[in-house]
């Protein structure tokens, strides 16, 4: 399922939204230490769109990759039909950077969103921030692809199970090991703390990188899709590693 969650505003209740189910905040993980792995972004989406007319919110996940732009899942931005668009679809979608517990508005920042560019060739996408994130240091590029048997962090403000998904408000983690490759994706099983260690829904977009030593973590792929949550089974994540050309472009370009 994909990694995003719809809240239906009439109804008042969730539903998944699509086959895939969208990403949740780490299910079996943990809590991040104030002041980590602060490139680390929660997107809140309000008044989308639906088929039938009404409005819907959701919420995703997502990863600073510099001062004005940050990545994400590309099902994030999706218009009433469920078509991925290079556009905001929310009546307001925030951004909330630098903030390991978003409630905590002494650190990091809170602005919107203003421009989306979807990755022609994967589930990810980049959004434009309407202000420059000062004093936080974006999230490194990978060129290369992890390897088989790689172990990868992930970071997310999803829930922790798919029953009832609620996003969490404290950044959550965890790792988990890459068992498959494709040109698109990275298929990965849950490691630590515990092999059903997996994002959830609403850690869409969520960043997977690769921790080494003493450089600074470095994104090769973010949450896509995978089974209901908790679960030891294959999570997908989009690729990035191979899209760096596309995202410094874009970044650049505007």
């Amino acid at each position: 399922m994909l990694r995003t969650i719809i809240a239906g505003t009439a109804a008042g209740l969730l539903a998944l939204t699509l086959s895939a189910s969208p990403a949740h905040a780490i299910a079996n993980g943990e809590e991040v230490p104030d002041g980590h792995y602060t490139f680390s972004v929660k997107l809140t989406m309000t008044g989308i769109p639906t088929a039938a007319g009404g409005k819907r919110n959701s919420g995703c996940s997502g990863a600073l990759v510099s001062a004005r732009w940050i990545i994400t899942a590309g099902h994030c931005f999706r218009d009433q039909n469920g078509v991925r668009v290079e556009r905001p679809v929310a009546d307001v979608t925030t951004a909330d950077v630098g903030r390991t517990d978003v409630t905590d508005t002494s650190h990091g920042i809170q602005t919107t969103i203003i421009a989306v560019r979807q990755s022609p060739t994967a589930d990810v996408a980049l959004a434009e921030l309407a202000e420059p994130v000062r004093g936080v240091r974006p999230i490194a590029l990978a060129n290369n692809a992890p390897k088989i048997g790689a172990i990868l962090r992930v970071t997310g403000y999803g829930s922790t199970t798919s029953t009832n998904p609620t996003p969490v408000t404290h950044l959550r983690t965890g790792k988990l090991s890459v068992v498959t490759l494709s040109d698109t994706e990275i298929g990965l099983h849950g490691y630590a703390p515990s092999p059903d260690t997996t994002p959830c829904p609403y850690d869409s977009g969520a960043p997977y990188f690769v921790e080494r030593g003493k450089q600074w973590p470095r994104l090769v792929g973010v949450v896509s899709n995978g089974p209901s949550c908790p679960h030891t089974e294959t999570e997908n994540g989009a690729r990035t590693d191979n899209i760096t050309t596309w995202i410094r472009s874009t970044i650049h370009a505007y």
